[in-house]
């Protein structure tokens, strides 16, 4: 069986270069997409298992992503955290309330996103191993 495929949504190089390398490390195969609109055609062509989705990017926000994750009918289960550094409690309840199953704020410690990803992956897809 295949390891469990993220999608990581974010523009910044480095920031995408330390998820990659912390998601592979921990088994995870990983795919990324800089733009809204490139995540919306890579999730819709290879459904991954999780998306880790930046609220701030180019071409569509990350909110508006989010909606239109949970309106597509291949990714409306998709577990979806939102890692950003829009810390506000407003924030923070918008991202909830558009769809986020999570939501972590930047800076953040790779090895709790990862704990984070297994326990949102263990409940939403019982049989995978991570």
């Amino acid at each position: 069986m295949a390891a469990p495929l993220i999608l990581v949504v974010e523009d910044d190089p480095a920031l995408i270069t330390l998820l990659q390398y912390n998601l592979e490390r921990a088994g995870f195969r990983c795919a990324v997409a800089q733009d809204g609109e490139q995540a919306l055609i890579h999730a819709k062509e290879i459904p991954p298992d999780l998306i880790l989705l930046d609220w701030m990017i180019p071409l569509m926000s990350g909110i508006e992503l989010c909606r239109q994750f949970r309106r597509s009918p291949s990714l409306q289960m998709v577990p979806i955290i939102m890692v950003t550094a829009r810390g506000e409690e407003a924030d923070r309840i918008r991202g909830l309330e558009t769809g986020a199953d999570d939501y972590v704020i930047k800076p953040f410690s790779p090895q709790e996103l990862i704990a984070r990803i297994r326990a949102l992956l263990r409940r939403s897809q019982p049989g995978l191993s991570t």
